[in-house]
């Protein structure tokens, strides 16, 4: 798995393709098609050109949500947040050879995951970020630390990434606490220099 993980984002002044293709021309080959409140029909038609845009580069698409559309335009993988189907559910949608990652917020969560066959884990927020509604309890380094510790312990490993608010000024002490990688979204496409700075995240991560 890359270590930085792209998460698509919409907002007045780009599309979730645009933010995609921001993302690709910087660098990023791990992609996140993360669209909220559209229909089924919509979202697959985005899922079907970011698939397309994602094949020119190479890169990996990601469908958050959609088990049925991640199948049907053959995705790279399936993310999952906490109130969306369960992974097991997922799974026989999907078939065994796509991956499949969850999203946690404390150790309980991870652990469920992990349980229910997870490949990843988006641990988050890391701060307050406005590109999700309803965000649950910030996290910070401290609480990286302490879950990351926490599993060492339970004698449980899976690679997990750091989301929600992320800066490229963050990286290194994220990095620092056994997180494995991270995903990003505004830090690239707010960026003068995108490919700057996804240059600059993926060094520190190797």
């Amino acid at each position: 798995m890359d270590k930085l993980q792209f998460i698509s984002n919409q907002t007045k002044d780009i599309t979730h393709l645009g933010s995609i293709q921001t993302a690709l021309d910087a660098g990023c080959r791990w992609i996140q098609l993360r669209v909220k409140d559209q229909s089924f029909e919509d979202v697959l038609k985005l899922a079907e050109k970011a698939k397309t845009f994602c094949d020119s580069y190479q890169a990996k698409l990601i469908i958050n949500d959609f088990p049925f559309i991640a199948k049907e335009i053959n995705a790279y993988g399936l993310h999952l947040g906490l109130n969306d189907m369960p992974i097991e559910f997922a799974r026989k949608i999907v078939g065994e050879k796509m991956i499949i990652g969850g999203t946690a917020n404390t150790l309980e969560h991870v652990v469920n995951q992990i349980k229910e066959g997870a490949d990843y884990i988006g641990l988050g927020p890391f701060r307050f970020t406005s590109t999700k509604q309803n965000l649950s309890p910030i996290l910070g380094l401290e609480g990286y630390r302490n879950i990351t510790a926490s599993l060492k312990e339970l004698v449980l490993s899976i690679p997990m990434f750091a989301i929600g608010g992320i800066t490229q000024e963050d990286i290194q002490e994220i990095s620092e606490t056994g997180m494995y990688g991270v995903a990003i979204s505004g830090s690239i496409i707010n960026a003068k220099n995108p490919g700057n700075v996804v240059y600059k995240i993926k060094k520190i991560l190797c």
